[in-house]
């Protein structure tokens, strides 16, 4: 279709180097509705006749038809999916389907096609996220008040719940959500007309054609339009970061569905065995949610190196922003749906996350917290005391619980019995109270509030 300049062929290693009809066949649905709009844009401006029109159309739908069988051809030969779809047409209703490729290129087609297909994406991400955030959601309310530790460098620090813990990754998910929302409102510009990289001398109605396909507006400058990938970077940016948040979750189940922590425990379906040692169970789903999130980030990566260097407007290195990003937001969206079967498959294993929660002198902070409260001690001094009382309790093999009294108060006299209420687990969760903070009852409120928020699945 663009032979004309040339007396021969292109050599194999170059159709082998070219062609992107292998992965870009996957933008046949956004193709085709592109062209659809195109057609009737240049009918209602009088730039093609009526008759045209409606050859054309009929033919596109014809094209569209037999995709969707799986009956449709997809030649090598010609290169990317607007020839072959172009090729089909001109099958169907003769050299009128060449006049469809009036006052517009490749270059501007490729680039609405591309804006049509993340923008697709990013719509089903967003509501695979939600759907996410409900089931983890949905857990949190459940286990409001199931204590398990909370860590910082991965060593016990404070008593938390799980539901608060659940309720951490919704917080996430929706900082997620809103990226991709951010990213989908950027992206939303219509690049359809302008053409090669300079506009068209042909009198198109370019807000017409953005309209039809659901753009706010058509983009303001015809170099920017060709030449810009960023739509596909800022996708890609929020799918890693989305990704590096499934990850940490994924990482967090490894490690607690092992017999070290048992603190959760993942179901055949989410689980595999072992081909010798028949006792595994191994939490591959996860392992691979924690995987697949090196791809996502290394095709934005990739992306940014291709774009870095490019002078404007449209140059063939463009053509590899493709397979990166067709193969990155697809394998967040399994990560995604992955990740929702887990949660909601799991069953934590209370009593063991609750030994776990009092071990470590989880409850330290609680008894500095009292001192300042009780007996109106400088922070920094209650601090020094209660190391030294769990240096005491250490030295002995026992928790802060254990000590006697009388020992207490040798490091501080003006101790009482009433310290010993605020050693207990429960008791030390169900009094961060401040907003934000894991008391059940604040867990409840979140967990309530998120869920009315997203709404019925």
């Amino acid at each position: 279709m663009w032979g004309g300049r040339f007396a021969s062929g292109p050599a194999e290693i170059m159709e082998e180097i070219n062609a992107s009809i292998g992965f870009d066949k996957r933008l046949a649905p956004q193709d085709i509705r592109g062209s659809l709009a195109h057609v009737a844009m240049l009918g209602a401006a009088g730039i093609l006749p009526p008759e045209d029109v409606a050859a054309i159309e009929a033919g596109l739908k014809t094209v569209e038809s037999e995709i969707a069988a799986g009956s449709f051809v997809f030649d090598r030969a010609l290169e990317d999916i607007h020839m072959a779809v172009e090729s089909r047409l001109t099958e169907i209703v003769g050299p009128t389907a060449g006049r469809l490729h009036t006052a517009r290129s490749r270059n501007d087609q490729v680039a609405t096609d591309m804006r049509l297909w993340v923008r697709d994406t990013l719509d089903a991400l967003d509501a695979q996220a939600a759907d996410l955030q409900r089931a983890l959601a949905e857990t949190a309310l459940k286990h409001a008040g199931t204590v398990m530790p909370g860590f910082t460098h991965l060593q016990s620090a404070q008593p938390v719940t799980f539901g608060h813990h659940c309720l951490a990754y919704v917080e996430m998910l929706g900082r997620d959500r809103g990226r991709f929302r951010d990213a989908r409102v950027r992206l939303n510009e219509c690049p359809l007309g302008a053409a090669a990289l300079a506009g068209t001398s042909f009198p198109i109605d370019r807000h017409a054609t953005a309209a039809a396909l659901g753009f706010d507006r058509p983009t303001a400058n015809s170099l920017d339009s060709v030449a810009d990938r960023d739509f596909a970077l800022e996708a890609l940016s929020a799918a890693s970061i989305c990704a590096i948040h499934l990850s940490r979750f994924a990482e967090e189940l490894v490690v607690w569905t092992s017999a070290q922590f048992n603190f959760v425990k993942l179901s055949d379906g989410y689980t595999t065995g072992s081909s010798i040692m028949p006792q595994k169970r191994n939490p591959d789903a996860a392992e691979l949610v924690r995987a697949k999130s090196g791809r996502i980030i290394g095709a934005l990566t990739g992306l940014m190196i291709v774009m870095k260097g490019l002078p404007l407007a449209y140059s063939k290195d463009m053509q590899e922003d493709k397979e990166g990003t067709f193969d990155a937001l697809p394998a967040l969206s399994l990560c995604l749906a992955a990740m929702a079967g887990m949660v909601r498959d799991l069953e934590p294993v209370a009593d063991v996350m609750k030994r776990a929660a009092g071990s470590g002198y989880a409850t330290a902070t609680d008894l500095a917290d009292w001192l300042v409260r009780e007996l109106g001690m400088p922070f920094r001094e209650a601090h020094h005391v209660t190391g030294r009382l769990v240096g005491l309790a250490s030295g002995q093999g026992i928790g802060l619980e254990e000590l006697p009294l009388t020992a207490m108060q040798e490091v501080e006299p003006r101790l009482t019995d009433a310290v010993y209420a605020v050693l207990g687990i429960e008791n030390s969760v169900a009094s961060r109270t401040s907003y934000g903070g894991t008391a059940p009852a604040n867990v409840r409120t979140q967990a309530e509030r998120w869920l009315k928020e997203l709404g019925p699945a």
